[in-house]
């Protein structure tokens, strides 16, 4: 998993969305099998909702983190007036 978190981490906004995007297209495919009873491993599910769960976890604090740079920004502009 620490493996996938720094691959993961190395991706920006854009890449994340078409990682989660992808994710969740298996997702799907994933739950119909099981309720079709064709999915041999239930255990894929719960790590691939993991992965779900860290992709958008890394878009959040991605997203936070350039909120917070550009408030940096902004106060640093108002406090040079």
């Amino acid at each position: 998993m620490k493996k996938e978190l720094m691959d993961l981490r190395k991706k920006n906004i854009e890449q994340l969305n078409a990682e989660l995007l992808s994710a969740r297209e298996t997702q799907f495919g994933l739950r119909i099998k099981h309720k079709t009873g064709q999915l041999n491993e239930v255990s894929d599910l719960k790590k691939l909702r993991r992965k779900i769960a860290l992709i958008k976890t890394l878009i959040s604090e991605m997203k936070l983190k350039g909120e917070w740079k550009w408030n940096q920004l902004i106060r640093e502009y108002y406090q040079e007036l």
